[in-house]
């Protein structure tokens, strides 16, 4: 009997757990069609009622019949990845358009093969350094492209150099795997191109970066992380993609609630 039980219960875990990209892919598409017409109807029908844990917007759970959902956006770019093993996704969202501009953040997580939270980050004018010109300029050019099957990182290399980019604002003697070069699209603002280009510069010091939540995608070699930024918890995202165990590209969403987090305004930043 006991044996029997713990194998049912080990076929039951595996079941919930493992999703196929197709799977991931169709629910991601049924959420930009949402987003698009802003009819929410056809996407809760996805929903695991009885592990549903929420919709969340920049960090505050969330009616879905107010949310941003239920403004159709006219989106002018989009990319997703795809967490096979967590049963996640993440989309970044840009919508260029001069009277609703956004980009937007979402992760999507799953059980019984079924949506059971939606967290949500949406920038706009007025959040760190927006400018959705320069999102929807620079990131649908980057080639990220799946890689090789030889060539791929495993997850805990990904991982680990998320954490270690992560993890400096607050210990600036962490090692991290720089890539050379290395660009950083934040808010719109671009990094250096060039050949020797570097995220490594303009990082703050003293800033606790906690509440991670990650989303793995070792065909794309990306991961994505949101976390509560700094001692005032903005909500934020931040997504790597990595070669060769080295971060190549670097795009950031911070929603801090009032205008570009205070600087320029003469207060201060308070991270």
């Amino acid at each position: 009997m006991i044996p029997t039980l713990l194998a049912a219960a080990t076929l039951l875990a595996s079941s919930s757990a493992h999703c196929t990209r197709p799977q991931l892919i169709e629910a991601v598409n049924a959420y930009l069609t949402t987003q698009t017409t802003g009819q929410t109807a056809p996407f809760t029908s996805r929903f695991d009622n009885s592990t549903w844990l929420g919709y969340f917007e920049n960090s505050l759970k969330t009616n879905i019949s107010t949310s941003i959902l239920t403004t159709p956006l006219p989106i002018t770019f989009s990319r997703s990845i795809y967490d096979t093993t967590s049963c996640a996704t993440f989309t970044e969202v840009i919508v260029n358009s001069t009277s609703v501009p956004h980009v937007i953040g979402t992760q999507l997580r799953f059980t019984n093969h079924k949506i059971n939270k939606i967290d949500t980050i949406i920038t706009k004018p007025g959040d760190w350094l927006f400018n959705v010109t320069g999102y929807a300029l620079y990131s649908p050019r980057e080639p990220w492209t799946p890689i090789p099957t030889s060539s791929r990182d495993s997850r805990t290399t990904l991982k680990a150099a998320a954490d270690a980019y992560l993890d400096i604002f607050n210990s600036p003697n962490t090692t991290v795997p720089w890539g050379i070069p290395c660009v950083r699209l934040e808010g719109g603002l671009y990094g250096d191109e060039g050949p020797n280009g570097t995220c490594a510069g303009f990082i703050p010091t003293g800033v606790p970066i906690t509440n991670r939540r990650y989303v793995v995608d070792e065909e794309m070699g990306a991961v994505d992380v949101m976390v509560d930024f700094g001692a005032s918890r903005w909500p934020d995202s931040h997504e790597f993609r990595v070669e060769g165990g080295r971060l190549r590209y670097v795009h950031t969403l911070t929603h801090c609630g009032r205008a570009n987090c205070g600087v320029g305004n003469g207060t201060v930043l308070r991270v």
